[in-house]
């Protein structure tokens, strides 16, 4: 058997620094009807088989194929590594495109709900990933520069499948609100509780792992060093 470090290490995976701009309240479902058919559009414009993808993000094929037809999720990790292997946007893989700064019709003093400077809550974006994680996006708009999201880990949620490293490019930053929360980064093993804060270099492999049976929230800000790459 694997230590939590020697399996972190041997499965490591690699991310990339794209970054996607979600509806309102986007489920998980949606996130899969519209990864799927763009995901095998652009693996085959690569001339990659299923197989090979699978081979190089290391994932299994039949990962691959089932959310291509719909039928699963990827995780963080995964979705991070298809990007980055397919030299492909998330924003391509997702369908969607960047609002305007400032929407049509909007005057200053009086911008809508989801535009502008203020996000409110009831009017975040959201996605739901495979291995119990939700993203909720804390800006209005798409910021090529930084994520700021508020992360939500359920019970046994990790931050990939298979409890794989991440490795990005960037610096991050968390803040615990609520609940317990393992992080494993480098050959640290840590305990994350509310009110404690983590800052490290995001190339340096790392996990999340919620052992407990509550919710833990957080905020997560990684910046990037390299703003808009796809």
């Amino acid at each position: 058997m694997y230590s939590p470090i020697q399996r972190m290490y041997s499965d490591t995976v690699k991310t990339c620094p794209t970054r996607t701009t979600w509806g309102p309240r986007m489920t998980q479902a949606a996130v899969v009807d519209g990864l799927g058919p763009r995901l095998r559009l652009v693996r085959e414009e690569r001339g990659l088989s299923a197989r090979e993808l699978a081979r190089r993000v290391g994932c299994s094929a039949s990962l691959i194929s089932q959310i291509e037809r719909g039928l699963s999720a990827p995780s963080v990790g995964v979705l991070y590594a298809l990007a980055t292997e397919l030299s492909a946007s998330l924003d391509y893989l997702f369908g969607v495109e960047p609002g305007p700064d400032t929407p049509s019709g909007a005057s200053a003093g009086a911008l809508p709900d989801g535009h502008g400077i203020v996000q409110h809550a009831a009017s975040r974006a959201v996605i739901d990933l495979a291995s119990g994680v939700r993203w909720e996006r804390l800006t209005s708009q798409r910021d090529d520069r930084a994520d700021f999201l508020e992360v939500i880990y359920l019970p046994d949620g990790h931050s990939t499948d298979e409890r794989r490293a991440l490795r990005h490019d960037g610096y991050e930053y968390g803040l615990i609100l609520s609940g317990t929360l393992q992080a494993n980064v480098g050959f640290d093993r840590l305990k994350l509780e509310p009110g404690d804060s983590i800052a490290f270099d995001s190339s340096i492999p790392h996990e999340y792992w919620n052992r407990t049976r509550h919710d833990v929230h957080a905020v997560w800000v990684v910046v990037h060093t390299e703003p808009g790459r796809a």
